[in-house]
């Protein structure tokens, strides 16, 4: 053991299930600390994620940089640096990585700031001009992210991939959180389902995909709406379908808009990615159309990611965020043709929870 390890106090205003971890957390900000000007004594919680992340905020000098703890034993921060010098080689605003320490999984960040996208939004008034600044500026981030080249460079977002996500929604929502077993007809429905929704997002162009580009993974200025937003938790991007991180801003599980907002916000964004030169249809009812089959592919992921967070590793929170995926889903499913199956096991699964609402959607 180092005299610097064995000298380091943990910090008072953190709690730790692990002394040692403390102890490890404390032997780092004694290493690092002076190199930064770090003030040791004003560690604060910041923010935790659904993953085994937390992260801190200490005071430097004038501002503050944000410390990220991430056990390795339990995540592997390599995919973040990559993605990260990634995307700041293409000018994205991502958090500068100022020290890395992979060996004790802990990591040194600048500070995009303390408000999320969400924190910022009017969110009972849909066209207020706050708004509708802070996402033409999440929009134009999201452009200037699609453009930074990630073929060959980036996982890609294929057929397998897109499955596992999907077969998340059997598994845990339907049957681990709602109780529903599916006999062999409805499992057959939905593999073709499945099947014809892979169909569907897989001949999209593709970029680079955030995948989870939505408005709490959105630093934004809460004095300037116009000012662009920082961009976080982006570890697990890939090169995929070129709608999907267009449907996590706009169809988010944290906050709904009515869909003629919706569009508004999705026709400024396709205006903006043809002239960026990005492979976006000419025709915006062919991009909309591929917009809302990314989104079932998302949703129904997302419906049973938040039933295993939940029932798994006890973030019950996220149950509260369900019926507005169900929402998205479910219409989605009511408007398309060939998709009756799926929007009758949505309303099975809600019926058994006490909260189904049959919609009536268009069919096209």
């Amino acid at each position: 053991m180092s005299e610097s390890t064995a000298a380091a106090a943990p910090v008072p205003s953190l709690t730790w299930a692990d002394p040692a971890r403390a102890q490890a957390f404390a032997a780092w900000l004694a290493d690092v600390g002076p190199r930064h000007g770090l003030d040791a004594a004003s560690v604060q919680p910041a923010s935790a994620d659904a993953s085994f992340r937390r992260y801190f905020r200490v005071a430097a000098g004038v501002g503050s940089l944000v410390i990220m703890d991430a056990p390795p034993d339990k995540e592997d921060c390599r995919p973040f640096v990559a993605v990260d010098r990634l995307l700041a080689g293409g000018f994205v605003n991502v958090p500068a990585i100022l020290e890395w320490d992979e060996a004790r999984g802990f990591m040194l960040l600048g500070d995009l700031g303390r408000h999320t996208l969400l924190s910022t939004l009017v969110t009972d008034q849909p066209w207020d001009a706050g708004n509708r600044a802070r996402y033409r500026a999440a929009t134009e981030e999201l452009v200037r992210l699609q453009a930074v080249p990630a073929a060959g460079v980036l996982p890609s977002y294929d057929d397998a991939l897109l499955q596992r996500e999907m077969d998340l929604f059997p598994e845990w929502y339907l049957g681990q959180l709602r109780g529903i077993t599916l006999d062999d007809t409805q499992r057959g429905h939905l593999d073709r389902i499945f099947t014809t929704i892979k169909a569907q997002v897989g001949g999209q162009a593709r970029v680079l995909v955030h995948r989870d580009y939505h408005s709490r993974n959105l630093m934004a200025d809460p004095a300037d709406a116009s000012a662009r937003p920082g961009v976080i938790d982006f570890q697990d991007a890939v090169h995929g379908p070129i709608t999907y991180d267009l449907v996590s801003l706009l169809r988010d599980a944290y906050v709904m808009w009515d869909e003629d907002v919706q569009i508004d916000y999705a026709v400024r964004y396709w205006e903006a990615a043809r002239k960026a030169g990005l492979p976006v249809p000419a025709d915006f009812g062919d991009f909309w159309r591929d917009f809302e089959w990314m989104g079932l592919q998302r949703h129904l992921k997302v419906l049973g990611i938040f039933a295993r967070l939940a029932l798994r590793d006890g973030k019950r929170q996220y149950l509260d965020d369900i019926p507005r995926v169900w929402t998205y889903a479910h219409r989605a499913a009511a408007r398309y043709s060939g998709l009756g199956a799926l929007r009758l096991l949505l309303e099975q699964a809600e019926a058994a929870h006490g909260g189904a609402q049959t919609q009536v959607g268009y069919t096209f």
